[in-house]
């Protein structure tokens, strides 16, 4: 079933800080390629570059093509924020039905992959990067949610990040933040960014052997709702638009959408498309960069 396609042209002026090596392709506007949602979230790409996409208060993944749009992956999703593709094409979720990481299955059948927490339950898997060697490191806010049972309140001491590694042992990694939310990691496995979104911070940590963080450094003044990296180590954050950052924390860019931005990746065969999800919609940009695993 295909939905909510069109063509418009949102004429807004892509470039903001201008740079030698400019990241915006020439030319390149951001185009609305769908709405009609409630609020969408949780962009992963596949290796095929079709973008999937939640819209958590309707229970539904989309999946975009840069083709054909955008059509219903799934209703009936547990809830799903987060997603990532893991090394098996398999689409990890942060399951926010019952706070728990899981994946979908080609027949889109979900399996358990962790809960809990110290005998307790999560508070609520939000957002989550999956590292090269498999383990998943993901960001344990709270923020309650309708769905859940009468009486269900926050359930750990701290809004914590936590790290599972690829023996399915689970340890919290960070435990100093107001609300963590937005994280990603660079493609060597060796750094991790995260957002404190209540206290409008970005940390930039060394990831060690054993998957815990050192070095904890300040990178940039914003909260982010999710987070991107590009070919060239750029970050991507999402707090009113889009803001691109160096790797040394220079501001690169800063890139208006109509609506507020939830959440970024790059998606496209070639992946130089940046797919945002924005509240009721999703937009995207064609760049001069590229996405990377």
């Amino acid at each position: 079933m295909k939905i909510f396609i069109t063509s418009i042209l949102f004429l807004i002026p892509a470039l903001v800080f201008a740079q030698k090596n400019e990241i915006v392709a020439k030319k390149a506007v951001v185009e609305k390629a769908g709405t009609g949602f409630s609020f969408t979230e949780g962009p992963a790409v596949a290796a095929d570059g079709k973008v999937y996409f939640t819209d958590q208060p309707n229970d539904k993944i989309f999946v975009w093509d840069e083709k054909d749009g955008i059509s219903m992956w799934l209703e009936g999703a547990r809830r799903s924020n987060g997603l990532y593709f893991n090394a098996k094409q398999q689409l990890v979720t942060c399951a926010d039905l019952h706070n728990q990481l899981g994946y979908f299955d080609d027949d889109k059948n979900f399996h358990l992959i962790h809960e809990g927490y110290n005998d307790g339950l999560l508070n609520a898997p939000n957002d989550l990067w999956i590292a090269p060697n498999g383990g998943i490191y993901f960001s344990d806010p709270y923020y309650h949610r309708k769905w859940w049972k009468e009486g269900r309140g926050e359930e750990q001491d701290v809004r914590g990040v936590y790290y599972l590694n690829p023996a399915g042992k689970i340890i919290r990694v960070i435990d100093d933040y107001k609300q963590p939310n937005g994280l990603i990691g660079t493609p060597d496995g060796k750094t991790l960014y995260v957002a404190d979104i209540n206290d409008k911070k970005i940390w930039k940590y060394d990831i060690q052997p054993d998957g815990t963080l050192a070095n904890k450094t300040f990178f940039a003044p914003h909260g982010s709702d999710g987070m991107t990296i590009d070919n060239k180590g750029n970050v991507y954050l999402t707090m009113g638009k889009v803001w691109v950052y160096s790797p040394g924390g220079e501001l690169v860019r800063e890139i208006e959408f109509p609506e507020n931005p939830s959440n970024v990746c790059f998606g496209g065969k070639k992946r130089n498309v940046l797919f945002v999800t924005a509240r009721t919609s999703v937009y995207t940009l064609k760049m001069n960069v590229k996405g990377v695993d």
